[in-house]
């Protein structure tokens, strides 16, 4: 039996849902990296990442090609790029509403 859509999405927001995984979607949303690049950028161990990356490519929105001994990672479409900009937009939203609650809140004192 086939998985339900609303099933599928939530597995890959599951997916998306580490730290490490959102930060690597970033830079690779900037034009593809090698793993030395990514590790300069991420405060993460080498195991760390080298998992995140797995995890990413399993899921097929990262792909990965070796150019001598060296791994370069990229999205494997725009589309993750275009999610994350949402997210973002979507997040300054939600802390612009806040703030005017704080604002209202510090004014009631």
């Amino acid at each position: 039996m086939p998985v339900p859509l609303y099933q599928a999405k939530a597995e890959f927001f599951r997916m998306l849902g580490h730290p490490v995984r959102i930060r690597v979607l970033e830079l690779l949303a900037e034009g593809p990296k090698a793993v030395r690049e990514l590790l300069t950028e991420i405060e993460v161990e080498a195991s760390n990442l080298s998992q995140q990356l797995a995890v990413l490519r399993r899921s097929g929105i990262v792909t990965s090609a070796r150019e001598g001994s060296t791994v370069v990672y990229s999205l494997a479409g725009g589309d993750v790029a275009e999610l994350l900009r949402a997210a973002r937009r979507i997040l300054t939203e939600l802390l612009a509403d806040q703030n005017v609650l704080l604002a209202q809140l510090r004014d009631a004192e």
